[in-house]
């Protein structure tokens, strides 16, 4: 099985590096991405803890903002971890959400919600980026909703009056910097309708023009009309088509291998790198 989206504890996931990949060769994994929000600081715990026949694809899912303000997540993997400009673009990213998170905090207290910024660095693990999802897990602590898609569902969403967005590069330039890096850019849950204001079909042509080598189409929160859709624009564009978890550990009801690409499929996207960076014992 190949599951090319994950997070760890060094972004909003609840699992360490290590333990995911424990998890992954333990539920017959064969390649799996570790693809943190805006960080690679995952990457070596993950290699180190690699035993048996698995391999990783590490990566990062980079925050985007579209220039008519729609938020889009692009996974970059197999890229030059050393690559500067890219470590930049997420470095950048990564320092703007502390403020955002502020301004969400403040908003949702102006709503009469008790919560506070300590109240969500305690939610966070040490190290990782912070982000909604610790908001999410504060809010559960605090009793004020029962779990973290609770939290998305009613208050977090991007059309919530308490969503703040922050500094990201456009989807464009996001997929450049990962092909400048030697890797490959895959647009994650473009269709996902129930995150709020998507992509449209002619969104695509664009990003394939800056380099855009596929499309995440099997993913819990897309339909099976949105799938197919997608799969029509991927065989038009020719590009990869991936399936993936979004596996963020406990929280989530996102399973490793719930959604998976297919072999021929990921051998096609590794072949689009400048060179072979998966990483295996």
């Amino acid at each position: 099985m190949i599951d090319l989206h994950t997070h760890t504890t060094c972004s909003d996931g609840t699992d360490s590096p290590l333990a995911l990949v424990k998890k992954a060769a333990s539920s017959g994994i064969t390649v799996l991405g570790v693809t943190d929000h805006d960080s690679t600081a995952g990457w070596q715990e993950a290699i180190d803890g690699l035993h048996g026949n698995l391999q990783l694809a590490l990566g990062a899912e980079v925050s985007c903002l579209t220039t008519d303000g729609i938020s889009v997540h692009m996974l970059g993997l197999l890229f030059d971890g050393n690559n500067h400009p890219l470590q930049q673009l997420l470095s950048d990213s990564r320092d703007t959400r502390i403020p955002r998170m502020r301004k969400m905090i403040e908003n949702l207290q102006g709503a009469g919600y008790d919560i506070s910024i300590e109240d969500v660095e305690a939610s966070t693990p040490v190290g990782a980026t912070i982000g909604r999802p610790h908001l999410a897990d504060a809010l559960v602590a605090k009793k004020i909703v029962s779990s973290r898609d609770e939290a998305f569902k009613e208050l977090l969403h991007n059309d919530s009056p308490f969503y703040v967005s922050h500094f990201a590069p456009t989807p464009e330039d996001s997929i450049r910097a990962i092909r400048s890096a030697g890797g490959v850019a895959v647009i994650a849950h473009p269709f996902a309708s129930r995150r709020g204001q998507t992509l449209t079909p002619e969104s695509f042509a664009p990003l394939v023009d800056a380099g855009l080598n596929g499309i995440e189409v099997f993913h819990r929160d897309q339909s099976e009309d949105e799938r197919k859709q997608l799969l029509v624009i991927a065989k038009a564009l020719n590009l990869v088509v991936t399936g993936s978890s979004d596996y963020h550990g406990t929280g989530k009801l996102n399973q490793l291998g719930e959604n998976t690409t297919a072999e021929a499929e990921w051998e096609r996207l590794e072949s689009m790198t400048d060179q072979r960076r998966v990483a295996s014992r």
